[in-house]
């Protein structure tokens, strides 16, 4: 596995991350927990070295599975938490309060058998607390040693300035694929201008790219994509199209769907690391092969041409869900 390098941060990671996530939340029943951990471990036997999870995946449970997952080889990997909402519960809101921060830290460092955090995200951005307080408690911190770098979630252009003016900020997480592409407009040009990484989640359109979802697809009723507007049925039916022209190009490539989706992430800009998650390993190790597929200039401009036409049908969250990205 490649490693690359973060931005100007000099966080150097494996070219393909981990999202964590899934194993305990968002996607319905948690995956026991034996398999969890054989889970996390093949993907460190297969080269990677960053894990992202976060308080709120849970809460608490996706973090104490990590910590113990990689604790057998926690010095040869980057481990990245989160910190915002309120007892880390999403549906209680925001809290990115100084104390708050403070006491999500001390508990991190506990479930997941560390010493220190090396990437700590403020989850969300919270409009009740200045950013400078927030990038200001982080900063101390991280003179403490008990976090390494400072990173944002979801967070808009003027947020990102305020907080990397205070403490520079070593990666921005935030959704990114072949069907979500907006950080394209303003996010990705001020990345690159600051010097900061980009660390995609749902590189895979929440499963959607891999080509495994249609119309007839029935999510457990604890998948939070049954409140999300794209894959409402008929949604679903009419993105489809987005998966015939992947899986159309992925076999000229002799690949499959979700790796040409990952590969062409990957082509975007050498400091972009997709976190795609998974409960599977045979799907785990599909994900990591991406980062052997090289797309030429002309493969780009033909995913391109491809998929120029298409105008994919359905908000990517819930009404209360968009209210907090991109402040």
């Amino acid at each position: 596995m490649q490693k690359r390098k973060l931005g100007k941060s000099g966080l150097e990671v494996s070219a393909i991350g981990l999202g964590c996530m899934g194993l305990s939340f968002g996607y319905g029943p948690e995956t026991n927990k034996e398999e969890a951990i054989k889970l996390i471990r093949s993907a460190f036997d297969w080269g990677v070295t960053f894990f992202d999870t976060a308080e709120a995946y849970g809460p608490f449970k996706n973090e104490e599975i990590l910590g113990e997952a990689l604790a057998p080889f926690r010095d040869q990997v980057i481990i990245a938490t989160k910190f915002g909402f309120e007892q880390g519960k999403t549906d209680l809101g925001m809290n990115s309060r100084p104390e708050n921060i403070r006491n999500v830290a001390e508990a991190a460092l506990k479930r997941l058998k560390t010493d220190r955090i090396d990437l700590f995200y403020q989850h969300r951005v919270d409009p009740n607390v200045p950013m400078e307080e927030v990038a200001g408690t982080v900063k101390e911190l991280i003179k403490e040693g008990k976090v390494k770098h400072f990173g944002l979630s979801e967070a808009g252009i003027e947020s990102i300035g305020r907080a990397h003016a205070v403490q520079p900020v070593a990666a921005l997480q935030s959704e990114y694929s072949l069907w979500w592409r907006e950080p394209e407009k303003e996010i990705l040009p001020v990345l690159e201008e600051l010097g900061i990484g980009f660390v995609p989640f749902s590189p895979l359109g929440k499963g959607f790219l891999t080509g495994a979802i249609n119309e007839n697809t029935q999510f457990d009723k604890t998948d939070f994509r049954n409140i999300v507007p794209r894959f409402a049925e008929e949604n679903r039916k009419a993105n489809g199209v987005v998966v015939e022209k992947l899986t159309e190009f992925a076999r000229k490539k002799n690949a499959t769907p979700a790796q040409i989706a990952l590969a062409w992430v990957l082509a975007q800009k050498p400091w972009i690391v997709p976190i795609p998650g998974t409960t599977k390993i045979h799907r785990l190790e599909e994900n990591l092969k991406a980062a052997q597929i090289t797309l030429t200039e002309e493969d780009l401009q033909e995913i391109e041409r491809a998929f120029a036409g298409i105008e994919v049908q359905g908000a990517r969250y819930p009404q209360h869900l968009q209210q907090r990205t991109g402040r």
